[in-house]
């Protein structure tokens, strides 16, 4: 890379007790966007993702799936990096935390923090949170503060970390580089925890076996925290990062709700190792669906596939990144996505690009025009657009995305204003006419030029499809934003063959196949073992028995005890009103009176039952279900019904023959 100045980003190390959902997508989108960019800025870049594969979570899944811990987290890992590989963001470094080379990472960091005097062996009894890994100041009983889900009483051997001794290092470090944690928000939070003390922290386990050994001591394996972290070094060389030269990192990408262990433990690590600190960590907020975090445990999570499979991956990223405030939570709803795609990119960019090349087609036989004389307007609009590029470079430094992509649709959206109002496809074909013709469609394309090259960043596929079109020389990649100015285009430049960039699309249609594909894949099989994940019923209904196809055996259950199943509370409902709900075709709107109050259920049963036949009905229901919205209608339980047959039809479990009080406790 010669002389280039570098640049190392990284997204979190992802977590393979799951797949990913559009969540985990965002970070992996912002990080790509912010290495494109900076390659465009000239730097030699290095971006690492990758994936946590130790831990008990992993240990649990592995045994519910039936298959070696090694084999669970290869599988899950090949998906994540299959799954990054097909919507285009393929990281330059993608480590797992099961290789060779990151348990010397980790081993070697222990070392240098034991060296030093901050480890020493205790014991811990406490709270801990298996669902993010973390110990919690609760008492024996009591939900993790930060996920609302059961912690485990835990008495163990393990190794401590000093990091009670780094307080004032750590708020020194904060206030001589006041940027290190960003946004403001987060870096207040970290001030107040790091104010309010800091406890030694137990970074090793001796309770399961699934984790790097501790030199040594090798009935002691490492805690995620120390593990998982560690793999930013070894991306760029662990213990011989200097040879590489990345180290320390740039920039940190993490979700808000991690920020904790990478602004306290993990430059405290560094503190003890006598290593560099990275330069600054960066906490974006949640995805939220109905106002609620995506989570698998609660079943609101969105895939990315079925989005890119219907809009294309220029159309996730653009809506991620233009929707939602980088460093704020943002809202995800199909609605919106869909009148981005039609309203920005459909009647915006692509709607420009194919009139400016027909245009030019037509008037100029394919070939950029020359501009004999600009008018003021012409050059007005010349002006615009040389604002609006310092003000996004701008934009783009500061993570600014949303602001960002607003700016250079302001340019779009004046570019078409200008055609509207010049009407170059007006009038005659004199040498006066094609003149100002000339001096219209140049300006126009131009400007497109400028356009796609600003937003190449954000949308890699469909600026390479535009930047064709107009035959520019090179790579779109390549070009060096710092530089870019008006006029780079030259009059008589053929244009390429014209693309497909974003048809228009109708609303209804898309959010169906994409919600259809959403479902089936909640109720696909999981990649590794017939039960590692359950699957999904459909809305508002709870299958108690499935089919099978013919041919296969069927998924063995897991037991539960007893406890587990009086957890459940099922009672007779009767159904009072049935109605269909606008634009879902699969959902019905029910009342059903359960005794004690009239609830309001979404059931997804309208392919095959009738409203006005359902009236009266008794049905079982299971009356202890958070509440939660379908197609922003609120559904308050959920009807039991049976899944039969291959393609899953809903049947209701009921009470034909049997004079059942409604309201009566199913037992």
């Amino acid at each position: 890379m010669g002389d280039k100045p570098k640049y190392y980003l990284t997204t979190p190390i992802y977590y393979t007790n799951g797949l990913p959902h559009i969540g985990h997508t965002y970070s992996t989108i912002v990080c790509d966007t912010i290495r494109r960019y900076k390659r465009m800025r000239g730097f030699d870049v290095v971006m690492t993702t990758g994936t946590d594969e130790h831990g008990v979570n992993v240990e649990r899944s592995a045994q519910k799936a039936g298959v070696p811990e090694s084999e669970y987290v290869a599988k899950m890992a090949a998906e994540w990096k299959k799954l990054w590989d097909e919507l285009g963001l393929q990281a330059d470094e993608f480590v797992r935390t099961t290789d060779l080379k990151h348990a010397h990472t980790v081993q070697w960091l222990f070392k240098l923090c034991r060296e030093n005097g901050y480890i020493y062996p205790g014991h811990y009894t406490g709270q801990y949170c298996i669902y993010d890994n973390a110990y919690v100041d609760v008492k024996a009983g009591e939900a993790c503060p930060d996920c609302g889900r059961p912690t485990e009483t835990v008495t163990e051997a393990n190794f401590y970390f000093k990091l009670s001794a780094f307080q004032k290092p750590l708020l020194d470090f904060y206030k001589k580089n006041p940027h290190f944690i960003q946004p403001d928000t987060r870096r207040n939070e970290i001030l107040s925890f790091v104010e309010g003390g800091l406890r030694d922290l137990s970074i090793t386990r001796t309770s399961i076996r699934w984790g790097i050994p501790v030199p040594g001591e090798e009935k002691h394996v490492f805690y995620v925290w120390f593990d998982a972290l560690s793999a930013y070094l070894t991306a760029v060389g662990g213990p011989n990062y200097a040879q590489r030269g990345y180290w320390p990192a740039d920039l940190h990408l993490v979700g808000k709700e991690i920020i904790r262990f990478h602004a306290v433990y993990w430059p405290a690590f560094l503190m003890a190792a006598m290593l560099p600190l990275p330069e600054q960590i960066w906490a974006h907020g949640w995805l939220l669906m109905d106002n609620s975090k995506m989570s698998k445990s609660v079943g609101n999570v969105v895939r990315p596939r079925p989005i890119v499979d219907v809009l294309g991956m220029d159309a996730l990223r653009y809506y991620l990144l233009r929707e939602t405030v980088f460093g704020q939570d943002g809202n995800f709803s199909y609605e919106a996505l869909i009148q981005r795609y039609n309203s920005d990119l459909a009647n915006g960019l692509g709607n420009l690009a194919s009139r400016t090349a027909a245009l030019v087609e037509k008037y100029f036989a394919g070939r950029v025009p020359k501009p004999a004389a600009l008018e003021p307007q012409d050059e007005a609009l010349a002006k615009e657009t040389q604002t609006a590029i310092a003000e996004v470079l701008e934009q783009y430094e500061a993570f600014g995305f949303s602001r960002a992509l607003e700016r250079i649709w302001s340019v779009v959206a004046a570019a078409d204003k200008y055609l509207t109002s010049e009407q170059p496809w007006a009038g005659g074909t004199t040498d006066a006419e094609q003149s100002r013709r000339a001096a219209v469609l140049w300006t126009t394309a131009e400007l497109l030029r400028a356009v796609v090259v600003l937003a190449h960043p954000v949308l890699p596929d469909c600026t390479v499809k535009v930047w064709t079109l107009l035959g520019a020389p090179g790579k779109i990649g390549a070009q060096d934003l710092g530089s870019l100015a008006w006029g780079g285009l030259a009059p008589g430049t053929a244009l390429g063959k014209s693309q497909p960039l974003f048809p228009r699309i109708e609303k209804k249609e898309a959010q169906e196949r994409m919600e259809a594909m959403e479902n089936e894949a909640q109720n696909a099989p999981s990649p590794v073992g017939a039960s590692a994940a359950a699957a999904t019923p459909a809305a508002g209904t709870a299958p108690v028995a499935a089919g099978t196809v013919a041919g296969t055996a069927p998924a063995a259950t897991e037991k539960i005890g007893i406890e587990d199943f009086t957890k459940v509370e099922m009672r007779v409902g009767q159904i009072k009103t049935a109605e269909r709900i606008v634009g879902a075709d699969k959902l019905l709107k029910l009342t059903v009176d359960i005794g004690t109050e009239i609830r309001q259920i979404c059931a997804g049963i309208a392919q095959f039952y009738e409203p006005e036949k359902l009236i009266g009905r008794k049905v079982a229901v299971v009356v202890n279900l958070a509440p939660r919205k379908l197609r922003g209608v609120e559904s308050n339980g959920m009807i039991v019904a049976a899944s039969v047959g291959p393609e899953g039809r809903p049947v209701l479990a009921g009470f034909p023959d049997e004079d059942v009080e409604v309201g009566a406790r199913l037992r």
